[in-house]
């Protein structure tokens, strides 16, 4: 279903019209569907029910704590990269036995707080990061659970830029290392090595990359469990992507059938951690035009959202569909590179758009529930949006905007 939908040409996000959400809250303005983010839920839920699978959310996707409170209400875990991501959790009242530590750049405070909190399992990127958190184990005399992350060395075929499992990216453990780092563990008494992680990217469109890392995993752990090694689960990651501009993408059920298929033939207990997929398609951002600018070569709509507010579009050449709140089927419409305030080339929304539009009329950004705010910076001393939860016909203000006074609370004159 359309949780952003038309009533009498102006959109609706439930039962609530945006354009009186943009009236009271301004603009640029983010809004998400509470419905559209229990519903995406509900089809994980549903789908991995009775199986060996368990949920947990890429809290990186969007760490807004009323949402990380919905998905905390619902029992299911969390991955963090982050002391910031973790305290975020707790406040939203998950369960830390629950929160997977993913990164691999975690601090030493940040692991020592994780330890004495008792999350339930670190994601291990290197013999160096794992030398380290035993060091911290052993002080703390706290027995640690691990995974080992492994680089399989899969071309996800996605952007460059969010492809994490091949040889040359940053993230994981060479798959010929594993064994030297098994036995290394013979000599930590305070680390428990529970399973086998990999994450080959985001915004995966194709099954098959997905079905081959599985494959490497289970391969990977049965060599470990015939050498006497047991383990409890298998993490296959996240990155299962959504259509931003209808092209066609595994829905959600698809995508678990198909894991859920794969792994049949493996004893271990499958860990998901979907990120995009749960909450892309539940936000939008509201911005206003400013300005219709038209040149010789081209036209132009100023609006008041940046690539503060929205980096995708800058950072990975990302599309998003525009829309205007209010149809007009009086205006001709016309090409458009929709464009923000920023003082930067790079700063637009969306570039050759076909709108009927007006100077200040509003517009909405779809499928930004993902990556949206959480990216977004005060680059050019711009505060940033707010974001507000729609529960059928409710408005929730889950941040307030950000004021110019805000920005300098951190900083301090000198003599």
């Amino acid at each position: 279903m359309s949780y952003f939908a038309y009533k009498n040409n102006i959109l609706h996000c439930e039962e609530v019209d945006v354009s009186m959400v943009a009236k009271q809250y301004g603009t640029p303005c983010y809004i998400y569907s509470r419905k559209a983010i229990e519903d995406n839920l509900q089809i994980y839920q549903i789908g991995t029910a009775n199986t060996r699978c368990r949920v947990s959310y890429a809290v990186k996707a969007n760490s807004n704590i009323a949402i990380l409170n919905l998905f905390a209400k619902h029992n299911i875990g969390f991955d963090i990269v982050s002391l910031g991501e973790l305290e975020r959790v707790l406040i939203a009242k998950g369960d830390p036995k629950k929160i997977i530590f993913s990164g691999v750049g975690k601090r030493t405070d940040e692991i020592t707080s994780a330890i004495q909190i008792g999350v339930g399992c670190f994601d291990i990127e290197s013999i160096t990061e794992l030398e380290r958190i035993n060091q911290i184990a052993t002080q703390e005399k706290v027995i640690v659970n691990i995974a080992l992350r492994v680089n399989p060395n899969i071309d996800a075929k996605t952007h460059p830029y969010i492809s994490t499992g091949l040889k040359e990216n940053k993230f994981g453990i060479d798959l010929s290392e594993v064994i030297t780092i098994c036995d290394t563990l013979q000599n930590m008494p305070y680390i428990k090595l529970v399973g086998l992680a990999c994450h080959i990217g985001s915004q995966l469109v194709h099954l098959d990359p997905f079905l081959t890392a599985i494959d490497c995993l289970i391969d990977l752990s049965n060599q470990l469990i015939n050498g006497g090694i047991p383990l409890q689960y298998l993490n296959i990651g996240g990155g299962l992507g959504v259509s931003y501009g209808g092209e066609s993408v595994p829905s959600i059920s698809e995508y678990l059938s198909s894991i859920i298929k794969k792994s049949n033939h493996s004893p271990l207990e499958i860990v998901l951690e979907p990120g995009r997929s749960l909450v892309a398609n539940t936000g939008i951002l509201l911005t206003q035009t400013e300005y219709i600018k038209q040149t010789p070569h081209k036209n132009f709509l100023v609006v008041d959202a940046g690539m503060n507010d929205l980096i995708r579009p800058a950072l990975y050449d990302a599309w998003h569909d525009i829309q205007p709140v209010n149809r007009h089927h009086t205006i001709s419409p016309q090409i458009y590179d929709v464009v923000g305030p920023v003082c930067e080339t790079a700063d637009f929304i969306g570039k050759h758009r076909k709108l009927a539009v007006r100077a200040s009329d509003l517009l909405a950004v779809f499928t930004v529930g993902a990556y949206g705010f959480c990216m977004s910076s005060n680059y050019n001393s711009r505060p940033r949006p707010p974001e507000i939860l729609i529960d059928k016909n409710e408005v929730h203000v889950i941040r307030e905007r950000e004021t110019i006074n805000d920005l300098f609370q951190l900083e301090h004159l000198i003599k």
